[in-house]
This record gives structure tokens, sequence and C-alpha cells, in this order.
């Protein structure tokens, strides 16, 4: 592996904080360097050993991502481990001074989620070695000193730190019915002690800030979840809450100290935002907590043990973090975090045994990230590592929030990005709708596809139309059912909403999106011929029925799934781009990469020729190689160019130098 050094640490001040976000400029529209946009960064996820003397960080290389240790003194790499081609460490965790625990997981393509493979390994730096202590030799992972064991799939609940050497991790055992278990796991022997089993499927256990399993979290063949609940170790379980037959979803966040209230994240009866309450498991009276009227909790925050929450972050109009005590420590350090960097969401990530030195994560909507270390005896932040540190000052555009009601009344909450510098006015516009659908949600943070094409002089748009995740259980299931009906409507209702506003220039805009988003910018242009210019799928699905099948074949959790949001395969026929090419007039490019299972290659050649018979202007790229999104740096950059060279032809920004 590469050797990889660490920046030289700076001394991040108030002054320097603020003058990183005086804008640039307006910039002529000069071609793009894509440079700035495909480069990757040397690391992604840092954290901090308990003795303070090393960090652990994931590295992004072409095709995978590895871990390696650093030294804090020289800055050298003491240790490392580097897995398969399509394979990612997805979590890990310091378990004592030596000991890292990481979990792998597989990936091929920029735009699929990380599937985690089940495998546990560590890494001992005195060794200098990985092991693999959980997992089969044959699956795809870190291929270091392999170890066979059964086909198990197994998490990190825990790393017991006040246990060097012992972790615990729920093990998945793979039967007809699933069943999950928590063991102790020694990492020296691989040697695992079976501590309790979970009464439901695919469980998740939730500790008490003593480290002892108290909730087990988990859902039926149907996707009902259940949540039970023991009074303490060798207590039997008991249901404490089932969904089914419930107007309300209850997940246990953790404990508080008294061992007898929970804290757990509930749905409203309403449908509005997610609350947070204080359950007295005595009784199971309800104590309201934390509710935002607008928006869920987007992450629980936790105290230093890790196990017990103290607030949680909510994400609307930038970051916001609550706390259920304000006049606790560590809100007070948080909000001196805060006050040290202004206009920035900040994280605690990780943090020395002792307590005085704590690595902070700190991003907004023109930062994509730094990493800094808080000492909390000397009171500074000294920089650590800066994500993307190439951007010039004042380079990246400003993210705002926007609200507008769709046509039957529905609040509609997204975010508009514009070149940095620029005027007042209509922009040309690139309606940008993300991919998922369900659940997942465009955030306030950096965007880097969104400063791409602002930096080529375009607005970007992008809604979290119905059916996205954040605002609510009844936002999100309003959209069962609803590709290419309601949920189309809102991203055509957003567009129009932003001509009405000055936002847009009306004859100027393209639609754009990859997966679902691919799906949603060629029905764009089906339902709405005059409204957008161009349209570009990337690694998208035109073929709804096709879609249905593959995934109703998969499992009977995926059956359910595909009736419930996407609906009985008989309705899809009409909503498939590929049945309604006839009624598009605007240009289209279409991307996609010979590898992908999630969004096969054989849906854009089949939109490709549907389109070609009704003499509708299109473009392609495809690369073999590439999966659901592409990984390499040179067919990003080929995608990119492709990109603001078809935009430049219909809506006259820049292209790509």
């Amino acid at each position: 592996m590469q050797a990889i050094v660490l920046a030289a640490a700076w001394r991040l001040s108030v002054a320097a904080a603020l003058a990183a976000t005086v804008p640039a400029p307006v910039r002529a529209a000069a071609p793009v360097d894509l440079g700035d946009y495909v480069r990757r960064d040397r690391f992604e996820d840092i954290r901090i050993s308990p003795d303070g003397r090393h960090l652990a960080a994931t590295v992004p290389l072409e095709d995978r991502v590895v871990l390696v240790v650093l030294d804090r003194a020289t800055g050298g790499i003491a240790s490392g481990g580097a897995g398969a081609a399509n394979t990612e460490v997805v979590d890990f965790w310091w378990a004592d001074d030596g000991h890292v625990l990481l979990t792998m997981g597989q990936r091929f393509g920029s735009r699929q989620v990380t599937y985690p493979t089940g495998e546990i390994h560590v890494l001992e730096l005195d060794r200098k070695r990985v092991r693999r202590l959980i997992g089969e030799a044959g699956q795809a992972g870190i291929v270091q000193n392999l170890v066979p064991t059964t086909p198990e799939f197994a998490i990190v609940v825990d790393p017991l730190p006040d246990e060097p050497g012992v972790a615990l991790v729920a093990v998945e055992l793979p039967d007809a019915q699933p069943r999950a278990q928590l063991e102790r796991l020694n990492l020296r022997s691989g040697r695992r002690t079976t501590v309790t089993a979970a009464p439901v499927r695919r469980a998740r256990f939730i500790l008490d800030p003593a480290g002892v399993a108290r909730f087990a979290y988990g859902f039926d063949v149907e996707n009902y979840s259940k949540l039970y609940y023991r009074d303490g170790e060798g207590a039997a379980w008991r249901l404490v809450h089932d969904a089914r037959g419930s107007d309300f979803i209850a997940k246990a966040v953790g404990m508080a100290a008294d061992g007898a209230t929970a804290y757990v994240q509930v749905t409203r009866p309403d449908g509005g935002p997610d609350a947070i309450e204080a359950w007295d498991m005595r009784t199971l009276a309800r104590t309201p907590l934390l509710q935002d009227p607008v928006v869920d909790p987007e992450r629980i925050i936790y105290d230093s043990d890790g196990r017990t929450p103290v607030g949680a972050r909510y994400m609307d109009d930038g970051v916001r973090l609550r706390f259920f005590d304000e006049d606790s420590a560590v809100a007070r350090r948080y909000r001196m975090l805060e006050s040290a960097l202004p206009g920035s969401a900040v994280a605690i990530t990780s943090g020395t045994r002792d307590g005085r030195l704590s690595l902070v994560h700190a991003a907004s909507d023109r930062d994509p990230g730094q990493y800094l270390l808080f000492d909390a005896e000397a009171r500074t932040l000294d920089g650590v590592f800066a994500r993307m540190d190439w951007l010039a000052p004042g380079q990246a555009a400003p993210t705002r929030r926007i609200r507008l009601q769709a046509r039957d009344g529905v609040a509609l909450h997204g975010y508009l990005t514009r070149p940095a510098g620029a005027d007042e006015g209509p922009l040309p516009l690139v309606v940008m709708p993300h991919g998922g659908p369900f659940g997942v949600f465009d955030a306030w943070y950096f965007d880097t596809e969104s400063q791409l094409l602002a930096a080529a002089g375009y607005a970007v748009l992008r809604v979290n139309y119905r059916g996205s995740g954040n605002y609510g259980r009844r936002f999100q299931e309003s959209g069962a059912g609803q590709w290419g009906g309601a949920m189309q409507d809102d991203l055509t209702d957003a567009t129009r909403w932003a001509i009405d506003e000055g936002i847009a220039v009306a004859d100027r805009i393209c639609i754009v999106g990859a997966s679902y988003g691919g799906y949603a910018a060629l029905m764009g242009v089906a339902r709405e011929p005059g409204l957008y210019r161009c349209a570009v799928g990337y690694v998208g699905v035109y073929d709804l029925p096709a879609l249905h099948a593959d995934r109703a074949r998969t499992a009977a959790s995926l059956r359910h799934w595909v009736n419930e949001w996407m609906g009985a395969r008989d309705t899809l026929a009409a909503r498939s781009p590929v049945n309604l090419a006839a009624r598009i007039k605007a240009p289209v490019l279409l991307v996609a990469g010979g590898a992908d299972t999630i969004a096969p290659i054989s849906h854009s050649r089949r939109m490709q020729r549907a389109l070609e018979a009704h003499d509708v202007p299109v473009r392609t790229l495809y690369v073999d190689s590439e999966g659901h999104g592409f990984r390499s740096e040179d067919n990003r950059r080929r995608y990119y160019a492709e990109l603001l060279s078809f935009l430049a032809g219909h809506l006259g920004g820049a292209t790509a130098q």
C-alpha cells in the first residue's frame, strides 16, 4: 500500500473559519476543472485510540475502502489491512489501545448502498496483522490470515472498552427463521460465549450504560417491528411494543444510568415527525423529551460512553443540536464547539480514555468535512484532516433550505444551491431528484454533484418529494404506490415553483437523476414534455414490471415491500418510461454500468431503443466494468464531462476542461 502521510497540523481560529465563508466573485463560464470533483480524499472516517497515541482511518482506493492505523507522533502508518476488490470497511472501533475491530461490506458502484457481509475482523497493532474472527474464508473481505468459520452474519454491538480483549457481537444464525443471539467475543482466541438469544428475527440489541443488553428490536416476516425488554442480565424477555395493530412504531435508543428509564424514538400517531420519549420501564409511563415540528431526529447524540443518549441532531435549515439537559457537561461542550465553528454541524466522534482529547467532525453546506483534535485542558482545536482541501476558500456554493406547497396542499421541503457569488435573479436550473426512493432524503450538507453543477453556472434544486425520509411517518408512507404519481407531481410542482419564484429561467431547465432519480428524470420529460429542456438518467430503472419481478423473487420480506411500496405489478406498465417514449420530446442522456445489479443496464438499453423508435435524440455512455454508479476516477471524469457537455448544449453552462 502506498505510504500515507498526515497533513501538517494547523490551529483553527474563529477568524480563519469565518474567512473561509467569504463568497468568491461570480466566475465566468470558464471550463470546469473536473479534478476538483473526482479526486479521492486521503481519508474518510478517523478515530483516536483510547491512549491517544494512534489514529485509525478508512482510506478510499479505486475499488475498495481499507483501514490504516497512523502514529500520531510521526504521521506514519503503524499498521493496516486491505480487502478484496469491491469491499469496504463498513465500520470500526478501538476495542483497546492495541486492537481495532472492523466489519466488512461489499459495494459494486458509487450509488449502491454498502451491504455488510457479516464478517468481523480484528487488527492487532503489535503484530501488524488483521485476523478474521467471524465469517467464511470464501467471503470477500480482508484477505490476510483467513480463518474459516460457519456462514453467520455478525455485527459489533459494543467494543467493551472497560474489558480489553473482549467485545459484544450480535450473530444471526442461518436457520429457516433467522435468529440472533448476543455473544462475548474473545479478540485473541476467537472464542465466543452466548449471552442471550433474541426473541425476534433480525434483532438488534440495545445496551444500558453498564453494557447489559436490555432491549431487542426486530421484525416479523411482514416487516412489522417488535420491541422486547428485559429487567437485567439473565432476566426473561417480554414484548413491550408490537407495531402490528398499533398506531405508532417504537425503537429504543438507550437507557439512563438509573437502570429504569429508557429513551425511545417513536413515530407519532398523527404521522408527524418522530419524537424521543423517556419510558419508565417499571410502569411503561411515557414522557415526551424532544420533538421537532418539521423533521425527525437525524441522529442520536450519546455521552462519551457511547451508550447513554443525551440528545439528538436535527437537519433542516442547517443542523440543530438539542439535549435532554442543556446544563449537562456534554451539552456545554457541544455548545462551546459550535461557538468555535460557526455555521458548522459538529459531532464528537471518539475520545481518549482520560477524556482529555476528542476528535471532532465539522461540516456544512460549503465544507465537505474536517476532523479536529479538541484538547479539553488546553481548550484548543487543532486540524487533523480536511476533506477536499484543494478547494479554494469561497469556491463552494451556498445551499439554503426551500419550502413550498404541492398542488394538494402537502408541504414539501428541499435545498437550493446557487453558484458562489451569483447575482440574484433567475438562472438555468437543474432539478436533481434523489435515489432510493423511500426513507432517503436530500440534506443541507455539502453535495459534490450540486457543487459541480453550480460551478458550471447552474442553480440546483433538490426536492424531498413524498416518500422521502426525515419528515415523519405520514410523509414517507404517502409515497407508497406513487412511483410516477404523486411523487412525480411533487417534482413538477417544485419546478414550477422555482419558475414562479424567479429562481429558474423558464425555458432553461433540465432534470438529472440517478437510480430512482433516473426513473424520475425520464418520467419528468414523459409527463411534462414542455417543462424540461433535457433529461439525464444515470444508472436508472425504466421498466417497473421487470424491477418488481426481480425484487419479488428474492425473499418473502421483499415481496411484501414491493407490493406495498411500488404497487401491484399489473399497475406498473403505465408508469414505466420504456412505455412512454412517444410522449418524450426532450433530448435524453442515458448512463449505465454493465455490472449493475441494482439497475441492470438492460433497463437503459430498452429505454434507448424506445426513444430511438420515436426519433427522440438520445446520447449514451455505457461502461461494462462499472456497477451502480461509477467508481473509477477515469470513468467518473468521463461521466461528468459528458454530463456538462450535454447540459451546456441545452442550458448554456460551462463544459469540462
